[in-house]
């Protein structure tokens, strides 16, 4: 590459010397002149945007050919000023022998002019349109001896490897329970331990802490893998740490020495988007275990749920067309604010998210759980400041209820939940000679078909802080109390109601040094309101549903994409005995 370099600081110092030529008019000796340099330093932009040159080394040779070029220029004034005055000399001679010196050789040839020096305002000219006088050919000719000689230029790069993208968090947590003076020890069974083991007897202590209080050490880790297809298709793939066997919470509990840390797979699936000539993206389909496509906050979907099957977002712009910059301040990531999911749209769009995804697949008896789901709703942006969303939602559980087994039979144990938290109404299935006091197997006593409101609204008037409300209401129409007494004997009031109200200040999305955002939300979920294995995991120690109280949080970025959490939650049981705990959440996040 020094020859080439070596080459370019000649043309350069060509081109900052202004080197003579003779021309029929100054005019377009300049034009021309500027044309050259013009592509001198085009060229040479070119090269360090593309990092076959480094922006030192650039600007050292541009400088070197600005001083020699200085110095050709005063070498070329003073031989010009000798010229001239060896001319002047002559010509008096040439008058006094009576000879007129309008044609002498010392003025060189008629019409010719000499440019030896370009202004400091021609060369600030040049600098500012050196980006817009980039020529295409010039571009295409560079990048193609780039393929050839395999510069370091990623367009030079095998295809393939523009296709990937990786990325990934990390998350240290410090969990902290209290648990209230006024609970009781054993108050409340752990059903999810007593179905594991088989039975009551079979579990060492077949009741929940409810009195000592706990310290534990968590983390996460979470790497993925974006895959592009085509323009229009992708994959993703993503580990994750776990050691909680939870669809809602990826937390590995420090003190394992005993054994090894485990990863699962968290997400994999393919995504088409369809975008038509304009850039609107009207269409979004999923295929696998995909992040959650609903709106909605963290009373129905803790943030860490994915969902497995399919699922689609269609959208229909309707509106006022904001400039793009406008829109893309409003637009937030996918993964949204803390305890709360946007969903997959921008403002000023109508939207139509549908899903079909099994929950437990049964290869004997031939009868799934699936939930089927469906959510339309307004994305709107008016007053450039204002952004108002709102979703209706309706999500319907498959054969999620329970089923009391024959007499002596196991036929209606797979209706028993793989998975379940605290809070739902429960009935045995299981039917044998100790089942009624000992039951070797619970599931859920009701069904669930839920109906969601979530409601946001987002003023950014503070710039660059945002203002925001969100609300969310849900009630399960699957609750039939004549229905769970008729097939299960069991006697249960209805609690099928839940809501949210929340206020956040601050940043959206914690990026930068400084970023800062504070809320205060209040959650209330009654009993079968919402399925307790989704909702939020820390809310009420073990998460789950039966529960209401605060919870105040704030975050803080130390440095980019690094940010502290603090967060508190003060929850107590709505029915049944007391039991109250306050929990402390301190986070350390980094994204990368």
């Amino acid at each position: 590459m020094k020859s080439e370099h070596k080459s370019l600081a000649l043309l350069v110092s060509c081109a900052l010397a202004g080197t003579p030529a003779a021309y029929g008019s100054e005019k377009n000796e300049k034009e021309e002149l500027l044309k050259l340099r013009n592509t001198t330093l085009n060229l040479i932009d070119l090269l360090v945007q593309q990092g076959i040159l480094d922006k030192g080394k650039a600007d050292q040779m541009i400088r070197q050919a600005e001083q020699k070029a200085a110095a050709e220029a005063k070498a070329e004034a003073r031989r010009e000023a000798e010229q001239s005055a060896a001319a002047g000399g002559a010509e008096k001679a040439e008058e006094k022998d009576g000879v007129s010196g309008k044609a002498g050789k010392g003025k060189g040839e008629p019409g010719t002019v000499r440019v030896t020096y370009v202004p400091d305002f021609v060369k600030d000219e040049i600098r500012a349109e050196v980006r817009k006088e980039l020529k295409d050919e010039v571009v295409k000719e560079v990048k193609a001896d780039a393929k050839h000689e395999k510069w370091g230029v990623p367009a030079a790069l095998p295809d393939w490897v523009n296709r990937f993208k990786l990325f990934g968090d990390f998350r240290l947590r410090f969990d902290d329970e209290f648990f209230g003076s006024n609970n009781r020890p054993n108050t409340y069974f752990n059903w999810p331990a007593i179905n594991a083991a088989g039975g009551i007897t079979k579990v060492g202590d077949p009741f929940r802490n409810t009195t000592n209080d706990f310290q534990r050490w968590r983390l996460r880790l979470r790497l993925g893998l974006d895959a592009k297809i085509t323009d229009s298709l992708k994959t993703q793939v993503r580990l994750t740490t776990s050691n909680d066997y939870s669809p809602i919470s990826t937390n590995q509990t420090l003190g394992q020495y005993g054994q090894g840390y485990e990863v699962q797979l968290d997400r994999a699936f393919l995504q088409y988007d369809y975008l038509d000539d304009k850039g609107q993206d009207w269409v979004t389909l999923w295929a696998g275990r995909i992040a959650n496509p609903w709106f909605s906050t963290d009373n129905m979907f803790d943030p860490d749920l994915n969902f497995e099957g399919f699922s689609g977002t269609f959208r229909f712009p309707f509106g006022h067309d904001f400039n793009p910059e406008v829109i893309a301040y409003h637009v937030v990531s996918t993964e949204g604010r803390q305890q709360f999911n946007w969903g997959y749209t921008k403002p000023n769009e109508a939207y139509l998210t549908l899903g079909a995804f099994p929950l437990e697949e049964d290869i004997f008896f031939g009868t799934s759980k699936y939930l089927w789901a469906a959510q339309g709703g307004l994305d709107y942006l008016f007053n450039r400041n204002n952004r108002f969303k709102f979703g209706v939602a309706y999500y319907d559980y498959n054969n999620t209820q329970a089923r009391r087994d024959p007499l002596g039979s196991t036929k209606y144990d797979w209706t028993a939940p793989e998975f379940f938290t605290q809070g739902n109404s429960l009935a045995r299935i299981s039917n044998d000679l100790n089942s009624a006091t000992e039951p070797r197997l619970v599931g859920l006593a009701s069904k669930f078909e839920i109906f969601d409101v979530t409601m946001t609204y987002d003023y950014t008037g503070f710039y660059p802080h945002h203002v925001m409300l969100i609300g969310t209401y849900s009630h399960n129409f699957g609750f039939d109390q004549q229905q769970i007494y008729d097939t299960l004997g069991e006697d249960l009031s209805p609690h099928t109601n839940a809501f949210q109200a929340r206020v956040e200040v601050g940043e959206p999305n914690i990026q930068r040094f400084g970023d800062w955002n504070v809320w205060l939300a209040y959650k209330y979920l009654e009993a079968d309101s919402v399925l307790d294995a989704f909702t939020d995991s820390n809310f009420h120690a073990y998460g789950g549903t039966n529960a209401k109280g605060w919870v105040l949080s704030g975050n803080y970025a130390i440095a980019n994409n690094t940010w502290l959490n603090l967060r508190w939650l003060s929850s107590s049981a709505i029915t049944g005995p007391t039991f109250d705990v306050n929990s402390l959440l301190v986070d350390l996040n980094a994204r990368f």
